[in-house]
């Protein structure tokens, strides 16, 4: 897998999609959300037919104000836990990926204002189609010691939504895996905030 990956949020699907590709245009990731769960689940495929299932994401409660998302591989074993902070999310999407060995990382946007004006301009006729354009909310993902491992920025596109996920700090195993479904989780859970 390499870096830059492209996100691709279909807009006019029933339950929530998601297509990863890398730098090289492959398909890496295949995210496909649960619909009509009272508790959240998402799938993480290797391929679009969603045939191989690599991750699922389940949540620890029903309401997902301060929510946990545990995150599994294909045979059940768990490899991190995405935290939602309620309060702390309100204003500024804050989020934390607990890798299975123990990696931290945080999630957090980097300007607040651009997701509302996102937010604001989307929702006016004739406007919102173009509003992707001109706005892009951005996410930075950082280890305990402040350092950037990632960067999460919205890209301009008209049918669907994009994002573009930049690695500054290489991750291995777990950790990377848990930084990347984790990214998908709150994609999804902020997707409708901007």
């Amino acid at each position: 897998m390499n870096f830059p990956l492209q996100i691709a949020f279909k807009r006019l699907a029933l339950s929530p999609q998601i297509r990863v590709t890398d730098s090289g245009g492959r398909l890496t990731h295949y995210v496909r959300q649960k619909l009509f769960k009272l508790r959240e689940s998402v799938t993480v495929f290797a391929d679009e037919a969603q045939s191989r299932p690599i991750f699922r994401v389940d949540a620890d409660r029903v309401i997902d104000f301060n929510a946990a998302y545990h995150i599994a591989d294909a045979g059940g074993r768990p490899i991190g836990v995405v935290r939602r902070r309620g309060l702390r999310s309100l204003w500024r999407a804050h989020y934390e990926i607990q890798g299975g060995d123990g990696e931290l990382l945080t999630v957090s946007e980097e300007n607040p204002w651009i997701k509302v004006l996102d937010g604001f301009l989307s929702e006016i006729p004739i406007i919102g189609l173009f509003a992707g354009y001109w706005l892009h909310p951005a996410y930075l993902v950082t280890d305990r010691a402040g350092r950037l491992a990632a960067r999460v920025q919205k890209t301009p596109a008209l049918t669907e939504s994009r994002y573009r996920i930049d690695e500054h700090q290489p991750l291995q195993g777990d950790a990377r895996d848990a930084m990347l479904v984790g990214i998908f989780m709150m994609l999804l859970l902020e997707r409708t905030r901007g």
